[in-house]
């Protein structure tokens, strides 16, 4: 599953591949660490990379299928 998420300030989005396993379990430690005022929310890609982004910035965190990206003018 890909997840992107937004960071205030930030002009581009970051962008992950994560199992759907994860991407369940991200939900509620993203809900969890709002709640619970946390300083970092980590995030494991499908390649092992771990990434923490600061609870405090977060804009938004986007969950959604995987699709092909295209590349040139194609169209359907």
């Amino acid at each position: 599953m890909e997840i992107r998420i937004g960071i205030m300030n930030v002009a581009r989005e970051l962008t992950l591949d994560v199992a759907d396993d994860v991407a369940e379990k991200l939900k509620l430690e993203s809900e969890s660490a709002l709640d619970e005022g946390a300083n970092m929310l980590w995030i494991t890609d499908r390649d092992g990379r771990e990434v923490g982004v600061s609870v405090a910035q977060l804009a938004f965190i986007e969950f959604g299928a995987t699709g092909d990206r295209r590349i040139g003018f194609a169209t359907d």
